[in-house]
């Protein structure tokens, strides 16, 4: 046999390294002149070097890395964690040493000796990949430089062009990095350098970052890691996949013992500590992450809305492309206002009321503090992720369809408010310096088409009642024992829908119009043309249309329990708000919200309204809501109920002087056509609901425990002339309430856009 020649030998292993030289063009020739710190190579070589690379691009801007975005709640605490990458980045001095000194001992254990570039360790991965045994030998510089230059293409939306080592990284790509690596070095420390590579460097899909990673696969802290731990996820840096010790723990504990090994090695470590380390077995203690509102720790639909204000808000970028970019990437943190005390009451309520039924009835909560607009709570009686014997939704009961489903105009964008609108006509009223106890004749049912209405604004009168007229009836009342002269607050307080009607007769209805538009009501359903597009986000309601002095179009629980805040406020509306402040990762304040109050009604109106609305609770319609709620047996509270004509929307809207809230109870699906009649709630039969069964006590309920922590003083009387004298006998004579058993619908109770004015509300609530 001929032996080989030993030159021959040498010459092959020189053959291959020139090879490996030539694929890579000049790097491998250059790199050992790149070291910049005094324990580098000196001489013509180095600066030879340098000039070379100086015709190089020289920029290297490192953004920060896409972080988690926070929103808390008005306390501080956290609500749900947003991000496109899961990622918290932490100080250097807040991570356990061990696993700094783990990365720096598996990934470049001549960290602290070059300069960015290693042609040490490039020299011997030459040569170990010249024998067949590929070994990489990039600095941790370098690989931060990589990481960043990613992480910029995916934040740009170019994902394809993302480089990774051995795939599609070609010689130029790694010659920029080497000098990109070099003018980093040049700019930041070595521990700025070492801080953003482990707050960068992907551990995991759900794990960006040191801080993420310690807590998906451990539950505990960067800070708090142990040896054991902390080499696991320095190994783990170099193949994700290959070296999960969820997927392959024992890949993971080899290459862990490895990283150990090389701790010892290099006098990070004890032998002690090593072997101890190595005898621990590679256990986990995951926990799952989180992202967006869905996995919300409270008020998720809160949660959503919040979202939605920033990602309609031009503030945050031109485009919706741009505003989602900074929110998911950006690492801000969201100050809301909303209460987790009274939000945690507001979900344990509509859950009571109706937490699982199989027949999917809505029950929903929502307050807003008067004064200053800031929303309290938000809940309804729904889950986010589908569970089983739970009723699943995505879409917020309680806002307008534009901050409930982003552009899908065909989701909820509230219900019919019914009788709770009944306050605004009773308002102009007294604008008007009328006494509520004045007499009006509530026997009339009959208002047809060439009834004089008084009106001064453009928009024509809409819709009649007159039962000779084919398609349409008389007005009507849900007893027969209410068509007769009675006070208008007897009306109000009674609920009575000829009442108010007579009321309106006698005043302007365009006066009616700017009590609604000052109070914020608008419709819940954007206006759009032909094409789809959105012409008007928040439409008026026309209280010329006459459906709708009886509540017939569709209005958000928030959008009324801002309207009523008004008279609670004594006549300062104050647009909802949901987000206090907004910062970016650097601390700085970008934009959020601040109350937008004005004046919308008198002062003595509003204590007018106020007045007559305690009325209600203490012996009107709103009476039978139990537990009793009143000025005789808790504090002042006035609220109104509502039911549609359907009573497929039940209300309780309600304030005291510091808290406004809209209670509801009904058919939140599709065109919410369901009649609310002969269904079982909680187990219990309803032949009809009405707004004070459901609805009312869940108002209640609320409102005994939230309320005195927002003030319950008295409400300010109204001035005598709004008051007048009242008659002995309009005060209570009238024969009891009987909603269980109202008449047919005669109307659909969506559109409220008929000439017939068939649609709002027929009963007496």
């Amino acid at each position: 046999m001929t032996r080989k020649n030993p030159i021959f030998d040498t010459a092959t292993t020189l053959g291959k390294i020139l090879g490996f030289l030539g694929v890579s063009a000049i790097c491998g020739v250059l790199v050992a002149g790149l070291l910049v710190p005094a324990a580098a190579v000196s001489g013509s070589a180095a600066s030879g070097s340098i000039q070379f690379f100086d015709t190089l691009p020289a920029e290297l801007q490192v953004d920060p890395p896409s972080q988690n975005t926070t929103i808390l709640a008005k306390d501080g605490s956290p609500i749900a964690s947003i991000y496109a990458e899961n990622r918290t980045k932490v100080p250097l001095d807040q991570m356990s040493p061990f696993i700094k000194d783990a990365v720096i001992a598996i990934e470049d254990s001549r960290f602290y000796e070059h300069g960015g570039i290693d042609t040490t360790g490039i020299m011997r991965a030459l040569v170990s990949t010249a024998r067949g045994n590929k070994q990489g030998a990039s600095t941790i510089t370098q690989q931060y430089v990589n990481n960043v230059i990613n992480e910029s293409l995916v934040a740009s939306g170019k994902s394809e062009d993302v480089l990774l080592n051995g795939v599609n990284k070609g010689v130029g790509d790694k010659l920029r990095e080497m000098k990109l690596a070099i003018a980093l070095e040049k700019k930041f420390s070595k521990e700025q350098i070492l801080e953003g590579y482990l707050n960068i460097v992907f551990f995991n899909r759900d794990a960006y970052g040191i801080e993420a990673a310690s807590k998906f696969f451990f539950s505990t802290s960067a800070k708090d890691l142990t040896l054991p731990q902390a080499a696991l996820l320095a190994g783990l840096v170099n193949s994700p996949s290959a070296f999960d010790p969820i997927a392959n723990p024992d890949n993971a504990k080899k290459r862990r013992d490895l990283v150990l090994a090389s701790m010892v090695n290099q006098g990070k470590i004890t032998q002690a500590q090593y072997d101890e380390a190595i005898a621990t077995p590679v256990t986990t203690k995951v926990t799952p992450a989180r992202q967006g509102c869905a996995y919300a720790t409270m008020a998720p639909y809160f949660c959503d809305y919040v979202l939605h204000l920033l990602f309609n808000n031009p503030a945050y970028g031109d485009t919706q492309e741009e505003r989602e970019k900074r929110i998911m990437r950006g690492g801000l943190t969201i100050r809301t206002t909303l209460d987790p005390t009274a939000q945690t009451v507001a979900q344990q309520q509509v859950d009571a009321t109706a937490g699982a039924n199989p027949d999917k009835w809505g029950a929903s909560i929502t307050s807003v503090q008067p004064g200053t607009g800031q929303i309290v709570s938000m809940a309804q009686n729904t889950v986010w992720l589908p569970q089983e014997g739970k009723f699943d939704q995505t879409q917020n009961f309680n806002v307008d369809v534009l901050d409930a489903n982003g552009n899908d105009l065909n989701g909820i964008g509230g219900f019919q408010p019914g009788s709770t609108m009944k306050p605004f006509t009773f308002a102009q009223w007294l604008n008007e310096g009328k006494s509520m106890n004045q007499n009006i004749n509530a026997s009339v049912r009959k208002y047809g088409v060439n009834f004089p209405w008084r009106n001064t604004c453009p928009t024509p009168v809409n819709g009649f009642y007159d039962r000779n007229v084919a398609g349409s009836f008389d007005l009507q009342n849900s007893d027969e024992g209410y068509y007769r002269n009675m006070t208008v607050l007897y009306g109000l307080m009674n609920s009575i829908n000829t009442a108010t009607f007579a009321s309106a007769a006698q005043v302007d209805l365009c006066g009616i119009q700017g009590i609604v538009d000052a109070t914020g009501i608008h419709g819940g359903l954007p206006a759009r043309d032909d094409s789809g597009k959105i012409t008007d986000p928040n439409p008026q309601v026309p209280m010329t249309t006459l459906s709708n002095l009886i509540g017939a179009t569709q209005t958000a629980p928030l959008t009324m329990a801002a309207a009523f805040a008004t008279f609670a406020a004594d006549g300062k509306y104050c647009e909802p708000i949901a987000i206090t402040s907004v910062k970016d990762q650097s601390g700085a304040d970008l934009p959020a919200q601040s109350s937008n109050c004005k004046d919308a009604v008198k002062p003595e109106v509003a204590r007018g309204v106020a007045y007559a609305m305690q009325e209600v609770l203490n012996a009107g319609s709103g009476s039978l809501i139990r537990p009793a709620l009143s000025t005789r047996n808790n504090f002042p509270v006035a609220a109104k109920t509502g039911t549609n004509d359907s009573n497929g929307s039940t209300w309780v809207v309600g304030y005291t002087s510091g808290l406004a809230t809209a209670s509801w109870f009904g058919d939140p699906l599709g065109d919410q056509l369901r009649p609310g009649r002969n269904l079982t709630v909680n187990g219990k039969f309803y032949p009809a609901i009405d707004g004070y069964m459901i609805a009312g006590p869940q108002f209640t309920n609320y409102m005994l425990s939230v309320a005195p922590a927002y003030g319950t003083n008295p409400f300010q009387q109204p001035p005598s002339n709004l008051l007048g004298t009242a008659a002995p006998q309009q005060r209570n004579t009238a024969p009891a309430p009987t909603t269980q058993n109202p008449p047919p619908a005669t109307g659909n109770g969506n559109s409220g856009n008929g000439n017939n004015g068939n649609n709002g509300n027929n009963d007496k609530d």
